[in-house]
């Protein structure tokens, strides 16, 4: 094992600073990357011979990858070590983004974004696996605050940046820019990680990996091509239906497999199962946002892409304020105070995307997001922070691996909501071209469904997530036992532990 496992103070609080910094460098490029190429697609379409159109196949392969691949994420950290597996998820996204920039064709461009997702998919479950396994769960609200910026930073700088690549540099440097990032973080992960690796991994779940598989990528791919408009309604609906069809064959397989490659089992913990289906209502009107805005400004306002990309980065202005007030605010008012209320109080913002005009000053509108970004951020660190409260160690690789098939899902199914919603209005006004009175029923649409969210929170038990968040039980020691204050403290403590643990 590396020095990093001696117990001194110096060494913990460097584990605690430096792991979710690793982890989120991988993670920042991950959610960069997959946003950053919708604003350059016009000039690599024109560059390799193809239609934008056409290279949209080149966004939906990669979340094919990411669904496909997700599940066998669990297993693989177990069977090959934590550590291992992220470094190498990392340079197999290092390679699919050199793919990327010496691209040629439209086939080589889709099976190099194909290798980018199957490096992101181990990348972004591994990595919480390696948070999860390396920083004690009394500090792992921060360590999911620093996690969690990149994934609000990503989707909002990824335009902008690609504009501005792509005006001022070539399209190329969008993925050649990977590879310092990525080289840093195999080192970093190498040099900081202790080696992890569990003795005596289970049986791989083929059968149930192909079911899952064909099932979540049915869903996911279904739902990202109906926000991108590339096939025909009929076709969208039969990907949708076969991915639910197998996805029930997989739930029905998994009752009966004693390791299952998603464990439907974890639900039965509280704060998983608020975690799971609060989170992915909030996700999935949140996960509307960074398709719909920059979509408003720029077709609705008229706006550059680049200026576009600078408005919408107010929002995560506002989640790198949070980072350091997030574990403060959970330990004052707990998981389900927070989480209940800021679930109303983010929709509430997302809803006021609704009320912005061609007259509204863009001042105004960039406080309303930076003030908005704040609590979507610390919405989203308790969400994946309360997921794991109550997850045994032997079972997190299983837990990480269900929690990034959710978030997947969800941001798959917020585009294509909030496509729907956009593409309904045209039809009920009968129009045909976008303008920026078209999106006011989308936002309140997708503001509906996450403040729908606040009542699984509000369902979870009043100390939920308290082995997390450091807010702890105070117990009174009763009249009687006076006598024996020690014994009475030490048995009550144990009883609520034992309480809340279930």
């Amino acid at each position: 094992m590396l020095p990093l496992l001696s117990g001194s103070p110096e060494i913990s609080m460097n584990k605690e600073r430096l792991i979710p910094l690793i982890v989120a460098t991988a993670l920042f490029m991950e959610n960069m990357d997959s946003t950053v190429i919708a604003t350059s697609l016009p000039a690599i379409a024109a560059d390799i011979g193809s239609s934008p159109l056409t290279l949209k196949l080149a966004i939906t392969s990669y979340l094919l990858a990411l669904a496909v691949f997700i599940p066998a994420s669990g297993w693989t950290a177990d069977r090959f070590g934590p550590r291992t597996v992220f470094s190498v998820a990392v340079a197999v996204f290092i390679m699919g983004s050199i793919g990327c920039a010496l691209s040629s064709s439209v086939t080589d461009f889709v099976i190099a974004r194909i290798v980018q997702g199957l490096g992101g998919a181990m990348m972004t479950p591994v990595g919480r696996l390696v948070l999860l396994r390396s920083i004690d769960k009394s500090a792992l609200v921060n360590a999911m605050a620093w996690v969690t910026v990149p994934a609000l930073i990503g989707p909002v700088i990824g335009p902008p940046l690609g504009g501005f690549i792509t005006t001022y540099l070539t399209w190329h440097w969008i993925f050649l820019i990977n590879i310092p990032i990525g080289l840093l973080g195999i080192f970093m992960a190498l040099r900081y990680i202790d080696p992890i690796r569990v003795e005596n991994p289970e049986r791989f779940d083929l059968y149930g990996l192909v079911l899952a598989g064909i099932g979540l990528g049915g869903i996911a791919f279904g739902l990202s091509v109906a926000g991108l408009n590339l096939l025909p309604w009929p076709v969208v609906i039969a990907l949708v239906a076969i991915g639910c069809i197998s996805m029930t064959l997989y739930v029905i397989h998994a009752r009966r497999t004693a390791s299952p490659v998603l464990d439907f089992a974890l639900l039965r913990l509280p704060t998983m199962r608020a975690s799971i289906i609060g989170g992915f209502m909030f996700r999935l009107g949140i996960g509307s946002l960074p398709f719909l805005l920059p979509l408003l400004m720029q077709v609705g306002f008229g706006l550059s892409p680049l200026r576009s990309g600078l408005v919408t980065f107010a929002s995560a202005v506002g989640a790198m304020g949070m980072k350091t007030l997030a574990a403060r605010i959970i330990r004052t008012f707990g998981f389900r105070n927070v989480m209940t209320i800021n679930a109303v109080v983010s929709s509430i913002f997302l809803a006021a995307c609704a009320l912005f005009t061609v007259a509204t000053p863009l001042l105004l509108i960039m406080i309303l997001l930076v003030v908005g970004g704040f609590f979507r951020s610390l919405q989203f660190t308790a969400i994946n922070t309360l997921a794991y409260a109550e997850v045994e160690p032997d079972l997190m690789s299983r837990a990480t691996t269900l929690v990034s098939v959710n978030q997947q899902l969800a941001v798959s199914a917020g585009v294509a909501v909030g496509a729907a919603s956009v593409e309904l209005t045209m039809w009920f006004h009968h129009v045909s071209e976008l303008n920026a009175s078209l999106f006011a029923p989308a936002f309140m649409v997708v503001a509906v469904i996450s403040t729908l969210s606040a009542y699984f929170f509000y369902e979870m038990p009043a100390d939920a997530g308290h082995q997390v968040s450091g807010r702890g039980v105070v117990v009174v020691s009763p009249p009687e036992r006076d006598a024996e204050p020690e014994e009475t403290a030490a048995t009550e403590t144990a009883n609520a532990r034992d309480q809340r643990l279930g």
